[in-house]
């Protein structure tokens, strides 16, 4: 398998330009070939790409007057693809072992029509984010919990995985060749996508002969249009996202294809995403389309139970952590939709949402609305801002979450 990426730093479309486009700012475009690999340098005029022989070489040259912040309408950021400068690939072998890595300019992934990940979903991916403090320094967020839950992910999917010191110099090198796209102190974060594929060509239902594994970022702001705003849940009865004995508990590409019909029918409705119900009893709350979910009662935070058809999130993770470290008494457990429809308080939680609240849910025909004025209730509220200044730098870290970049 073959991966390679387009020539050149692309132009993009934005809605945020008063003309329709936003363009990056590269006065120059030098094209030539080079013998060497890719590797990446940063000076004052921005950064520099060397890409393997018989590929064009590409130095692109910036001047947006600060050289550490790329020239872009920040206030614009949504949740959509922005194309950055570079990506990370590393490949491994039948052998099982990944080769060393290298930084290539951001572009499309080659594969072969038989590759395993088209063919049968054998595919990975995660998510994390990096936060710029006032000091220019970056901020990464547990990263380590996510190399921890890919490795148990591929051995789930009988595929090799990178090492958590790989994952990790992997992630940090990627950040710090894009860290000119870290949107400036409260304008957003950049998002970090991690995948894992099985890349080599295979006909038969079998583990791929060749994986890839590739980290790409990509500017984000708040994940729902309404920003921080109460969102709007729907029940589903007719679909589920996942079964007892299935991979509802690790992040493979095939949980997230499923929920698409049943979110696209929400939305169509007014709704901003979607509750999954247990598929065996149809009464017990799992979590949304892709993140998971809490209530509040009478003080007491509860969450559902991992019992296996369960993304375990990160972000679940460390919000049980500080409520527990808050006072709160937290408890992982079977909650009944009509439990939930019960709560004081209900928020989502997961990477790219955050700490969501949730300001309606409807359930057969019925719609409970929560908080007042469509705000978020008070300890989602205390947990929201208590999490975000530990993830952004702003507060003590003093659980030693956080991983400070250069």
């Amino acid at each position: 398998m073959e991966v390679r990426v387009g020539a050149g730093v692309r132009g993009f479309a934005s809605p945020a330009s008063g003309r329709g486009t936003a363009r990056l700012v590269v006065p120059r475009i030098i094209t030539k070939r080079s013998p060497q690999r890719a590797v990446f340098s940063s000076s004052h005029r921005g950064l520099v790409a060397r890409r393997r022989r018989g590929s064009a070489m590409t130095t692109a040259a910036y001047n947006t007057g600060t050289p550490d912040l790329v020239d872009f309408n920040w206030d614009s950021l949504g949740f959509q693809p922005v194309p950055t400068d570079f990506m990370f690939v590393m490949r491994c072998s039948s052998d099982g072992v990944f080769q060393k890595g290298e930084l290539m300019p951001y572009g499309p992934v080659e594969l072969s029509p038989a590759a395993a990940v088209l063919n049968y979903g054998q595919g990975l991916l995660e998510g994390l984010r990096a936060h710029r403090k006032e000091d220019g320094s970056i901020l990464l967020f547990r990263p380590d919990e996510n190399a921890l839950r890919m490795r148990l992910g591929a051995d789930r999917l009988c595929m090799p995985a990178p090492s958590i010191e790989q994952f990790l110099e992997a992630v940090k090198l990627t950040v710090l060749a894009n860290k000119r796209w870290v949107p400036p102190v409260g304008k957003g974060s950049l998002y970090i996508r991690p995948l894992l594929i099985g890349s080599g060509a295979i006909l038969g239902v079998a583990p791929a002969p060749q994986y890839t594994f590739v980290v790409f970022v990509c500017p984000v702001g708040h994940y729902f249009k309404g920003g921080l705003s109460p969102i709007s849940l729907i029940t589903e009865e007719e679909y589920h996202r996942a079964a007892p004995g299935g991979t509802g508990d690790i992040k493979t590409i095939g949980n997230y294809a499923s929920v698409v019909s049943a979110q696209r029918r929400a939305k169509e409705k007014g709704h901003s995403d979607v509750l999954y119900l247990d598929p065996v009893h149809k009464k017990f709350v799992e979590e949304v389309s892709s993140c998971n979910v809490f209530m509040v009662k009478d003080n007491v935070i509860s969450t559902p139970l991992l019992t296996g058809t369960i993304l375990p999130g990160i972000t679940r993770k460390s919000v049980i952590g500080i409520a527990q470290n808050l006072g709160f008494q937290v408890e992982e457990r079977h909650i009944t939709i009509d439990e939930l429809l019960c709560a004081d308080e209900v928020f989502c939680t997961g990477t790219a949402v955050v700490l969501s609240p949730v300001g309606s849910i409807s359930y057969r025909g019925r719609r409970v609305e929560y908080g007042k004025d469509q705000k978020a209730g008070v300890v989602s509220q205390k947990l929201y801002a208590t999490f975000t200044a530990i993830q952004k730098g702003i507060a003590e870290d003093s659980m030693g979450w956080t991983l400070q970049l250069k």
